[in-house]
């Protein structure tokens, strides 16, 4: 059996080290298959922690270790503090570990800082809003723009909230579905054939098309989204919400901009058996006069911070800056424009993200309204729990089991 610090540490290293993200690192990176479970807890665990255990670090190291030596002292601090193992246990293999990796050198430091580290004594800033960021690990940035919008008590919900267990879609018949709910722990969805679970394990049945797995978010949309017979899923990558539109609607066009992503996109479709799925890499913000007024609906689902799907993608905490908000919201609003004009007269031009910020949700949407007297604001209404914007619905994370997300819908005016 390997140093459990072991399969962990190769993982984050690529994050941390490399930038990538947690679910790209966990696919690229080989680790033990018995303790796998273990392996991807400890890594979600670091970082959603992270910053928290930057403090920790700060409070009990005289100067700040080096790279590799810190991101095993956050695992370690991890296990002890998260995971309540014992302190001796993860402090021999926090050394055996540092050892290994040729930093012998700080095979000291590491026992010394592991066996004097008391939490008790690990003190939060005076400043309010520093110290509930530390608390829940989330950028200042992003909570101070949460708590203007939503209140301090919903702000802390929504920056606290965890995904819960795994969703998933089934298309295959009731007799299979019941054969996969039997004897398992789940729970229903408002969703037909959507339900999520403590735990689900895939086996054949996803290679063969009888389900899927699908965030209750992305089910959402396209439950919002009205059937029609020639639809654009604008920005469409990996793919989810093009197969499940494309049971509702004659033909789906599918644009994405990176070939790699539109490869997911066939492969999805392919797996789905879906054949009404045509897929065009291409850049959205570019207006292209092919598309001019050719789609019965467009749904962009846009490209953003990410903030209302950080218990799915805790390394966001991590990358995302305040900086990058600007360059978002000009991106969200080149799409919109581009596409608006793809809409025709008459249909319907559908605005989504995975975030909880209003400048990148009801602002972004208010802006395009303000520009594009042709296109009004239509109300939409989801099974889901909610909260009604100006103009959208937005969706919170501590109320739909982990996804936060927005939705607007808006319809293009016939010719007078």
């Amino acid at each position: 059996m390997t140093n459990p610090l072991a399969d962990p540490y190769f993982v984050l290293s690529k994050v941390y080290g490399g930038g990538a993200y947690l679910k790209q690192a966990l696919a690229d990176t080989p680790v033990e298959e018995c303790n796998r479970a273990r392996t991807v807890k400890i890594c979600y665990g670091v970082l959603e922690k992270d910053a928290w255990l930057d403090h920790c670090i700060r409070a009990f190291a005289p100067k700040s270790p080096k790279l590799p030596v810190r991101i095993v002292l956050k695992i370690s601090l991890y296990l002890l503090l998260f995971m309540q193992k014992k302190k001796y246990m993860v402090t021999d293999n926090a050394v055996s570990l540092v050892r290994k990796l040729g930093k012998g050198g700080a095979a000291g430091f590491v026992n010394a800082f592991l066996r004097t580290f008391d939490a008790d004594k690990v003190r939060l800033p005076q400043d309010a809003i520093a110290a509930l960021s530390l608390k829940l690990s989330y950028p200042a940035f992003a909570l101070k723009r949460l708590i203007a919008e939503y209140g301090e008590e919903t702000a802390e919900k929504i920056a606290s909230a965890a995904a819960e267990g795994v969703t998933v879609r089934f298309a295959c018949g009731k007799e299979k579905i019941a054969s996969y709910l039997e004897g398992a722990v789940y729970e229903n969805t408002p969703f037909e054939n959507v339900y999520r679970f403590r735990s689900f394990r895939r086996d054949e049945g996803y290679d063969a098309g009888e389900y899927t797995f699908q965030s209750v978010g992305s089910v959402a949309v396209a439950d919002m989204v009205q059937g029609c017979e020639n639809i654009l899923d604008a920005c469409a990558a990996p793919g989810g919400k093009s197969v499940l539109l494309s049971q509702k609607c004659g033909h789906v066009t599918s644009f994405e901009l990176y070939p790699h992503r539109a490869a997911l996109i066939e492969s999805y479709a392919k797996r789905m058996h879906r054949d009404n799925i045509t897929i065009v890499c291409r850049d959205s913000s570019v207006s292209d006069e092919t598309y001019c007024e050719t789609f019965d609906a467009v749904l962009v689902d846009a490209p953003c911070s990410g903030f209302g799907v950080v218990s799915e993608n805790p390394d966001i905490k991590l990358f995302r800056k305040e900086a990058d908000l600007a360059g978002i919201g000009r991106a969200q609003a080149a799409i919109l424009d581009a596409c608006a004009a793809y809409v025709k007269r008459g249909g319907a031009l559908y605005y989504s993200t995975c975030s909880v910020l209003g400048e990148e949700n009801d602002g972004i949407v208010g802006a395009f309204l303000a520009k594009h007297a042709e296109f009004s604001s239509e109300k939409a209404a989801s099974p889901l729990a909610h909260v009604q914007k100006k103009y959208g619905i937005q969706f919170l994370p501590h109320e739909t089991g982990g996804a936060g997300f927005y939705f607007a819908k808006m319809k293009k005016g016939e010719r007078t």
